[in-house]
């Protein structure tokens, strides 16, 4: 963290090493999840924002270049967090659309702590009258704001399949669990 001597300009730089930690992170997460999904129109989601944050981590060595500064040096925190937790949701063993709302909810924390991070960066430069950086960061910022939008049109149809899903299999345990007490009985019984 930069110490209380030093100012906006360290800041901005050190905020944005966390986000190009925070996108070289997710380019390695994207497969994964992309992996996972059972929808296809999900699947295609994160193949396409993986292909996009490759772009936004060039935009990034882009500001590094001309700030005459190494993106490298900072682990963002935040992001292993996200993608740790995303990691933890694919070990579940969700059936596949209630395995794809997972997914989504995992993708959409990581586009919202995206979106806060790239609004903050792009304020700095503002501030700091670097007008070119502006309008790199607003480029990803926008685009980031767009798949969150993507993922909540897809979830709309996802979550109802998953809950469709989630009442069908109570319906079927409901109709097992008369039998089951049954047998104890018998077994009892015997």
């Amino acid at each position: 963290m930069p110490n209380k001597e030093q100012g906006l300009r360290e800041l901005y730089i050190y905020e944005l090493k966390d986000l190009y930690s925070a996108e070289n992170q997710l380019v390695k997460a994207l497969p994964k999840l992309a992996k996972a999904a059972s929808s296809d129109e999900l699947r295609q989601g994160f193949e396409e924002h993986l292909e996009q944050t490759k772009e936004q981590v060039q935009r990034l060595e882009q500001i590094f270049e001309q700030l005459d500064e190494s993106p490298k040096g900072k682990k963002c925190a935040g992001m292993e967090g996200l993608v740790k937790e995303g990691a933890e949701v694919m070990t579940e063993d969700f059936e596949d659309a209630v395995m794809d709302s997972a997914l989504i909810g995992a993708a959409q924390r990581v586009e919202h702590y995206e979106i806060a991070a790239y609004g903050t960066v792009r304020t700095f430069a503002e501030i700091l009258g670097e007008n070119e950086h502006v309008s790199l960061l607003e480029q990803t910022l926008e685009e980031e704001k767009e798949t969150d939008q993507k993922l909540n049109q897809i979830a709309e149809q996802i979550n109802a399949e998953a809950h469709q899903a989630s009442e069908e299999l109570e319906g079927q345990e409901e109709e097992e669990a008369p039998a089951r007490r049954g047998n104890k009985r018998t077994k009892r019984a015997a």
